[in-house]
């Protein structure tokens, strides 16, 4: 049994975003794994200040529920981030937890230490965008989403995308359900995808 942390980064619960990531929760649950679902608008994480903190100690210095998401992180063996976009990038409040782990970078580059190195934990990025289908839709999200699990020392697994929810909201696309059901219920042993739908 694998631990899961789902971070789900849309304000909106149980619209598109919430509805993406629970498809793919409910494969999950059937394998067996433990889940843990944080809402990340109901937590209260403040904005990374950059005063480097970090960068000499190892933690950081804002105390807010941010610290929850770090045990999170830190015990989980697979993560899952999903987000909306918002201007084609990720929204400011999944931002901001992307942001305070600067904390995880600088234990591993600045201070030199190990963080769970060599360890086997998969990343996974869910998003999903109101305007119609482009290729390049989501390629803003690609590289902070990179960092952001080579911080934390996740391999990054896979992404999947959904566009044109203004239009089509995801509870209307059903073809969508069995295919993130099989990706949760194989998630512990998925090869790199990309999905764009």
């Amino acid at each position: 049994m694998k631990k899961v942390l789902a971070l789900m980064g849309s304000p909106r619960i149980n619209k598109n975003t919430d509805r993406l990531l629970t498809l793919m929760l409910k494969g999950i649950e059937d394998k067996g794994h433990e889940i843990s679902k944080v809402h990340i608008v109901k937590k209260k994480v403040l904005p990374c200040t950059g005063c480097n903190y970090c960068g000499k100690k190892g933690e950081c210095i804002i105390k807010d529920d941010m610290e929850e998401i770090y045990k999170g992180f830190d015990n989980s063996d697979i993560v899952i981030l999903a987000a909306p976009l918002y201007f084609n990038t990720v929204n400011s409040i999944t931002k901001h937890v992307i942001d305070r782990c600067q904390k995880y970078w600088s234990i591993k580059y600045q201070l030199g230490q190990n963080y769970r190195r060599n360890e086997n934990r998969i990343g996974v990025f869910l998003a999903v965008g109101g305007t119609d289908y482009s290729h390049e839709h989501f390629s803003a999200t690609i590289p902070t989403i990179d960092l952001f699990f080579k911080a934390i020392n996740v391999e990054y697994r896979g992404n999947y995308f959904v566009s044109g929810t203004d239009k089509v909201p995801i509870e209307e696309r059903k073809y969508i359900k069995e295919e993130l059901y099989e990706i949760g219920y194989n998630i512990d042993n998925i090869k790199n995808f990309y999905c764009h739908r």
